[in-house]
C-alpha cells in the first residue's frame, strides 16, 4: 500500500502531520507493506529568501498583524507542535524559498534517503533556524545523512530535479490539493491537515481493508482543511 504526501518544507502543519501519521503507522499492523513517498509542493513558489526575515516577522508584514498578535497565533501551533514532541522556533526561522530544498530530497530519494533528507531539512528550519534555500547549509544537511557533498554542489548548481518537483506540483492540482500536508492513500483516502490522531488510524485501516481486497493474496502477509497551510501561505 502506498502513502504518497504533498508537503513543504517551512510548513509547520506538514511536520506536525508527519508525527501524526508516523506515530499512526508504528501501531499499525502491516506497516511494513506501507511505502511513503514524498512529494513536492510548495506554499509560495514566487518566495524571495530573505535571511534578514523570521516567520514571525515576515507574518507580521503580510498580513498586517502586529507582532504580540501574531506570537499569540502563532503560539498555538507552537504547542501543537510540542505535543507531538516537536520543538519549533519560530523566532530563529528564515524566510526562504523551498525549490532548491524539494529538488535535493529528490535527489536524496535517488540513493534511498528521501525520507531521512525530508526529516532533516523540517528540523533545521523549525528547529534550527536554517536557511534552507543556501546551497552550503543544503550541501551540509546533505552529508548529515549520507549524501556526497560534491554531487549535491553539482545537482545545486545543475538544474537537475527542477522537473521532478513542478512535477508533483501539477500532480497535485490535477487531484484537487488546497493545502498541505496532503495524505493520499493507494490513491483512494484522503487525510488534508494535521488531523486528530483517530483520523490518520481509522484511515489507514479502511485503506488497508481496500487493499486487501483488490490483492487478497497479501492476506497472508503480515478530514477538514484545519491543521495545514493553504496555498497563500496561510497556516
Amino acid at each position: 500500500m502506498k502513502i504518497e504526501i504533498w508537503s513543504d518544507v517551512v510548513c509547520p502543519f506538514c511536520y506536525i502531520g508527519k508525527r501524526k501519521l508516523e506515530k499512526a503507522l508504528a501501531k499499525f499492523p502491516h506497516k511494513n507493506q506501507v511505502k511513503i513517498e514524498w512529494k513536492s509542493f510548495q506554499l509560495n513558489p514566487d518566495q524571495v529568501t530573505d535571511p534578514s526575515l523570521n516567520s514571525l516577522e515576515y507574518l507580521s508584514k503580510s498580513k498586517g498583524w502586529s507582532m504580540p498578535q501574531t506570537l499569540q497565533i502563532t503560539s498555538q501551533v507552537v504547542e501543537m507542535a510540542k505535543s507531538e514532541g516537536l520543538e519549533f522556533n519560530m523566532e530563529q526561522t528564515v524566510v526562504a524559498n523551498t525549490k532548491n530544498a524539494h529538488r535535493l530530497i529528490h535527489f536524496a530519494e535517488v540513493a534511498g534517503k528521501g525520507a531521512d533528507m525530508k526529516e532533516r531539512l523540517l528540523n533545521a528550519y523549525f528547529t534550527q533556524g536554517e536557511n534552507v534555500d543556501d546551497f552550503e547549509t543544503l550541501q551540509n544537511l546533505g552529508t548529515e545523512v549520507g549524501l556526497d557533498a560534491g554531487e549535491i554542489k553539482a545537482m545545486l548548481e545543475s538544474d537537475k530535479f527542477h522537473e521532478e518537483v513542478e512535477k508533483d506540483i501539477y500532480e497535485s492540482r490535477l487531484i484537487g490539493v488546497q493545502g498541505v500536508p496532503f495524505f493520499v492513500l493507494d490513491r483512494k483516502f484522503g487525510i488534508s491537515g494535521a488531523q486528530a490522531d483517530q483520523v490518520f488510524d481509522q484511515t489507514l485501516e479502511k485503506a488497508w481493508a481496500d487493499f486487501i481486497k483488490e490483492n487478497p493474496e497479501l492476506q497472508f502477509v503480515q478530514g477538514s482543511d484545519e491543521n495545514s497551510c493553504e496555498l497563500d501561505g496561510d497556516c
